[in-house]
């Protein structure tokens, strides 16, 4: 069953290559995501990792939560389901008649 990671506090400079090669050293890795901004495209300093065995997963929070990365001390954790969120963009209307 795969097991999805929250992973915080990454430097901004980790690349998802990076993130999924940390994590393979515990077990195989289905994909690693780091997040970014939409408009920069830089990184927001945090990621998800999806593992492909629950005791690969349980093992990497072991082994990397508090895991120093670039002077970073790294947050690992189970994912929690996305919440919903309100669409914060004004709905598109028509043309006005001015």
């Amino acid at each position: 069953m795969v097991k999805k990671l929250y992973v915080g506090n990454l430097p901004y400079s980790v690349t998802e290559n990076d993130l999924r090669t940390m994590f393979e050293q515990v077990g195989e890795v289905t994909s690693a995501t780091v997040i970014t901004d939409r408009e920069t495209g830089r990184s927001k300093g945090f990621g998800f990792v999806e593992m492909a065995l629950e005791e690969a997963a349980q093992e990497a929070i072991k082994r990397f939560n508090g895991f120093a990365m670039d002077r970073r001390n790294l947050t690992v954790s189970e994912a929690r389901p996305r919440e919903e969120r309100p669409n914060r963009r004004p709905e598109r209307r028509g043309p006005r008649d001015y």
